[in-house]
């Protein structure tokens, strides 16, 4: 790995990989795996799907649309992964077996694994559990409306969304218009539970709560900084974009306390010869932290940038305020502060400085290793301070990018799926309401649970997701769900939600169409802001009984507000949900005529070519962000003994490589080494200080729970911190909470790992 500065390499035990793990990332199992599904029976509707108009199912980074499932917006092919193909092949399998439900009771199907409930198959007709039944049992839609009605009917702060980016934009709309008609803020979404630190740091600092960053400024770009994300696995169509940059002598900073092998070198399909067997160069600097230390890493970045002589003090002068207490706070904090915080060496800040203030064009991506922290916002501002400092905001090739995870979940905050709702949008809502919004505060998902815990929500609607699932502490999420009197799951395919998430009295299973089956055109937004057009489909299922979401959305709407304040089965036609959409949500102009010219957009506003920026002054708010005060509890604070031998670790969880949010589609992830689910990655010499073995089986406790017989597997995890895979982990632990946007820390874990006597 070239520094452009000084040859600054991860030393042992850092880098450190399991035996097991392979030299690069990607490569032949890829192409393995395609022929392993498209030369499979289910081949030909795979590749019918593939080929379809319409988005990719998988990450934000997304693909597909009006120009062809595999083609990008900058009109580039083969931009289809492997995820992609997970993710359809998932959804062409059969229907769930005839009377599955009937015949297996609810004590049974909680026993199921993620993998296994997703193999299930497909849902095909509506199904109740009801109070002290211990079956799920078949419903007519008739009666479906009926309980549902009932249930929206309530107390409006006693009825509650819960949402995924799964769906579309148009059933997005509906879904937070039916919510707001009735008077309820309650629009909690799964973004909550990831990004919702970006959004808050970037709307106090820029007036803006996404991407600033389009594809073609990602192409100009001579430097990424990647932070807190493992897109080899998550997001692999960005990892060409990576491989384009370093190609062109570019330079790429990863920023991970796990050193991820696709991150250091990755083979790409997309380009046969260069990549895919001898692998490409990813990162040109790799960095470990201690989870949970990244402002003080990056605060020790831009200290450097400052003693190096590479700030940019005419850009901070001209568009930025605050900027002077920033670049105090960074002269100020002395170096052994910033590496015993980070636990990274001087040596590597400075030459991650040096690249960063020696590069023209810079772009600084993020996911969830940065926002889910207890100070995921301070991490934002740290990253866009560090930006700002060197002139990398607000113009081409440079800016801010929080890589988003599902395809459609930035569309929902577009639409108003969000507790913290834009005030230009409040406005448009309130013009078509024809009254103020309610003025109670809206739960976000964490505090959803904890007031259903409380007895405060009676009606919960969730769009796909998996509300169970995707929470921490799984025993106060089952036992919150299930003090909710009635709980409407929309979904394609069964998840554990369906069976452990279960409502009070009425748990209610809907299947519905997914995008590529819709019989009407739906848009999605992708996580650097470009709006993709998807034509109509068919369901392979025959003798089914699926509905649209749409149709859902708007027959319940008809029935509890008739044509208040739209007619709201007019709207059944998705067409009309654009023209709405065109008329609320600013930037969105353009949906009004997309039926008609099929013209794919960037939303207008969101891409700074410019440092001009949407707040009151123009300029860009900088805020100085403190250094996190980290210290994990003693064995003793776990309840155990002073002879228990073990080690207290910073425990991160994860998902494997063939994973997508909850859903499993393998249990082993072959780039990590790790052969099943249950099992933790540590540093070798962290474990064997604790006299653990590679493959011992030893027990993981949290603060609310533990897990027995996890085996051990060594990886190229920095000392005191640990990986294990969520969701299966999410049952031990309690975490911190980010109080400014409601995330938790799922990324620092204190965890007790020992082996029993």
């Amino acid at each position: 790995m070239d520094t452009n500065s000084q040859n600054i390499q991860p030393v042992p035990p850092f880098s450190e990989k399991n035996e097991e793990t392979p030299d690069i990332g990607g490569g032949l199992p890829i192409i393995e795996y395609w022929a392993e599904h498209t030369l499979s029976p289910e081949g030909p509707k795979l590749w019918k799907t593939l080929l379809h108009k319409s988005a990719c199912l998988s990450c934000s980074w997304g693909t597909g649309g009006q120009k062809g499932g595999f083609t990008n917006e900058e009109g580039e092919k083969l931009q289809r992964c492997m995820k992609s193909v997970e993710a359809i092949s998932a959804e062409i399998k059969p229907a769930v077996k005839a009377h599955y439900f009937e015949q297996h009771s609810i004590a049974e199907l909680q026993r199921l694994t993620s993998r296994e409930a997703d193999r299930l198959g497909r849902l095909s007709y509506p199904m109740i559990l009801r109070a002290g039944s211990s079956h799920y049992d078949r419903i007519s839609w008739q009666e479906v409306y009926e309980i549902a009605e009932a249930a929206f009917r309530k107390t409006p702060e006693r009825v509650a969304s819960y949402s995924s980016g799964r769906s579309s934009n148009e059933a997005a709309f509906l879904l937070q218009l039916l919510m707001r008609a009735i008077g309820s803020n309650n629009l909690a979404d799964c973004s909550d539970l990831c990004h919702a630190p970006s959004t808050t740091g970037l709307n106090e600092m820029f007036g803006t709560r996404t991407s600033v960053v389009s594809l073609e400024n990602l192409k100009q770009a001579d430097c990424v900084v990647l932070a807190g994300s493992n897109s080899a696995y998550n997001h692999p169509r960005l990892m060409n974009e990576l491989i384009k940059i370093r190609d062109k002598g570019g330079k790429i900073i990863v920023i991970n306390p796990v050193m991820e092998i696709g991150l250091v070198k990755f083979g790409s399909p997309a380009f046969p010869v260069k990549s895919l067997i001898p692998g490409s160069d990813i990162s040109s600097l790799y960095l470990q932290p201690i989870p949970g230390s990244d402002t003080a890493l990056l605060v020790g970045i831009q200290k450097s940038v400052i003693e190096q002589g590479l700030l940019d003090e005419t850009y901070l002068q001209a568009h930025t305020e605050g900027w002077e207490a920033v670049v105090e706070h960074a002269r100020e904090t002395d170096w052994e502060t910033i590496t015993t915080t980070c636990g990274v060496s001087q040596a590597e800040i400075e030459a991650a400085a040096k690249i960063i203030g020696s590069s023209k064009r810079v772009v600084f991506g993020w996911a969830m290793g940065i926002t889910q922290q207890k100070n995921g916002v301070d991490n934002v501002f740290s990253i866009a301070n560090t930006a700002l400092m060197t002139g990398n905001v607000g113009k081409e090739g440079a800016g801010l990018m929080p890589v988003r995870g599902h395809s459609n979940v930035q569309g929902f905050g577009s639409m108003g799926v969000t507790v913290e709702l834009k005030k230009e949008i409040q406005h448009t809502l309130e013009q078509l309401l024809g009254r103020p919004l309610s003025a109670v505060k809206g739960y976000n998902t964490r505090s959803l649970i904890e007031a259903a815990d409380a007895g405060k929500v009676d009606t919960l609607i969730c769009l796909g997701g998996n509300l169970y699932g995707a929470n921490p502490d799984s025993t106060e999420a089952k036992r919150a769900l299930g003090k909710i009197e009635t709980i409407i799951y929309l979904a394609t395919k069964p998840n554990l939600g369906h069976f452990s998430g279960l409502a009070k009295h009425n748990t209610i299973v809907l299947p519905v169409l997914n995008r590529f089956e819709n019989p009407y055109k739906t848009t999605v937004e992708s996580g650097n802001n470009f709006v993709r057009f998807n034509d109509e489909g068919e369901t392979h299922l025959t003798d089914s009984d699926l509905i649209p979401e749409v149709h859902f959305f708007t027959e319940l709407a008809a029935r509890i507000h008739g044509t208040y304040p739209v007619d709201w089965r007019q709207l059944q036609d998705t067409k009309y949900v654009r023209q709405l959409i065109a008329k609320t949500i600013p930037g969105f102009e353009k949906m009004a005529t997309i039926d008609e010219t099929k013209e794919e957009f960037t939303i207008s506003g969101r891409i700074f070519n410019e440092p001009k920026f949407p707040t009151d002054s123009g300029k860009a708010k900088m805020f100085v962000a403190p250094l996190p005060v980290l210290k994990l509890p003693e064995i003793q604070d776990f309840g155990g003994s002073e002879s228990v031998r073990g080690l207290v670790v910073a425990l991160m969880t994860g998902r494997s490589y063939s994973q997508h949010n909850t859903v499993v589609y393998q249990i082993d992830d072959k780039y990590r080494g790790i052969p099943h689910r249950n099992c933790i990655l540590m540093n070798r010499t962290d474990a064997e200080s604790a006299g653990l073995q590679q493959h011992q089986r030893v027990t993981v406790q949290g603060n609310v729970g533990k897990m027995e017989n996890v085996e051990v597997i060594y990886g190229a995890v920095r000392e005191g911190a640990a990986l294990m895979f969520y969701p299966e982990v999410n049952v031990i632990f309690h975490p911190e909470i980010e109080e400014r946007s409601g995330t938790p820390a799922y990324k620092r874990v204190p965890a007790l790992v020992y082996a029993e006597a």
